[in-house]
Parts: C-alpha cells; structure tokens; sequence
C-alpha cells in the first residue's frame, strides 16, 4: 500500500505510525536523489509545454507558474527557462490577483484552475514519469516494493484527489495515481467536487486515519509477540 505524508511532520511520529513501511521524501528538499527528481521543480528540462508546439521548459513546476496570467502579468518566457529549483512561483503579492493559466504560451484562451490543473499540470507531470527514464526507472522500483510492503510518500502538499480544487495538489498522490494505474486522461467526464462531495472526503480519511491507527496498533503486538517468542 502507498501512503502520502505530510513532509513537515516529525519524522520520529511517520515511523511510529507506519512501522514496517520505507519512507521516501520526493520533495524538491529530499537529500536523496533519486527520490527527488520526482519533484516537478526538478530541472529535467525538454519538457513540452502543453498547447504550444515547439516551445520546452525545464520542470513540471516552471510549465505551471510560466502560464499563469494576472492583473499585472501574463506569460513569463522567463520562468520556462529556470532550472535552479528556485524563486519559481509567480505570487499574488507581487503581481496582482489571478485570472487564469493561458491555454499554450501564445494562445489567447485563459483556463480556468480546474481546467489548468486538467489539461496543463496533470498531463505535464505524466509526461515526466512516462518519458524521462530515470524517473520511470524509480517509479517502477516504489511499484514493485509496494507489492511488498508498505510506502509512505513525503510530500508538502497531501491532497491526492485531483478533482478537489480546496487544496494544492499533491504531486506524490499523482505518482500514486500513476502507480495504481488510475492517472486520469484528459478532463472529460471530470469535474471539481461539490460541497457535499469534500464533506464525504473529510469523513473518509477521517476513516482512513482510524485504519492507519488499527493497522499500526496490530503492527506493534505481533512485533512484541515476536520478541518474547524468540526469548
């Protein structure tokens, strides 16, 4: 089983809550390379960028801030060419409020978040796990080890569910998604969730934490049945 994990929670409280899982941080900050080029800040470079033929990016994160357009900007060519993992996001604070992602660098359509997140961000993140060997490469070993056994995934952001616009997405839901075989394609037959559809969500992982604790909880005894087994 795959599990997504809130980066900033101690370390120490992830081991305790999944006892028998590996634990791989895929964050732009994990110290370990081959889990971080999972970050879509991660300069992979060559990326296409959806909508605009012939025009790349560095990372899954520079496609994304490059098509935002507000008040007081539109596309920055700029930021498709940033490859240092950093000063990437485009702010609110300093360009005024949000009007869409412009549909291709040249194109004259605004999409709206949902759109975006369907057409501009899902499709160019699939893209880096289906294309770029070495990250294909790792998502097949977290796919083979979770036959296995447990994996919790690190990650900033743990809204898995694409169709929650609430909530930044999580790109390690996305690998979760990718790994299970249930990546979405396109934005046909999606959309956002309703009031009432987030509130069901609430209540499942609200269940979903019950389990965790159960499953940890039944973990611990069999452990220290297995220990005084073997005194």
């Amino acid at each position: 089983m795959i599990y997504i994990v809130n980066k900033k929670r101690k370390l120490e409280k992830v081991k305790e809550d999944f006892p028998n899982a590996a634990i791989l941080d895929i964050t732009s900050t994990s110290n370990m390379r081959y889990a971080q080029i999972l970050s879509p800040f991660y300069p992979h470079r060559n990326i296409p960028i959806p909508f605009t033929e012939g025009l790349t990016a560095t990372c899954v994160e520079a496609v994304w801030q490059g098509l935002k357009v507000f008040d007081g900007a539109d596309v920055d060519f700029e930021t498709f060419k940033n490859d240092t993992m950093h000063n990437l996001k485009r702010t609110v604070r300093r360009y005024g409020m949000p009007k869409g992602h412009r549909k291709g660098a040249y194109g004259t359509e605004l999409l709206g978040y949902f759109e975006a997140r369907m057409l501009i961000y899902l499709p160019t993140y699939k893209w880096v796990l289906d294309n770029v060997p070495k990250v294909h490469h790792v998502v097949e070993r977290i796919k083979e080890q979770s036959k296995i056994q447990d994996i919790v995934l690190l990650d900033y952001n743990i809204n898995i569910d694409f169709r929650d616009i609430s909530k930044p997405l999580s790109h390690a839901g996305l690998v979760k998604l990718y790994i299970e075989g249930n990546y979405p394609e396109g934005i046909d037959g999606y959309l956002p969730m309703t009031r009432d559809e987030l509130e069901q969500k609430k209540l499942r992982d609200k269940e979903q934490r019950k389990e965790i604790k159960k499953k940890t909880k039944k973990q611990r005894k069999e452990q220290n049945a297995s220990i005084f087994n073997n005194k």
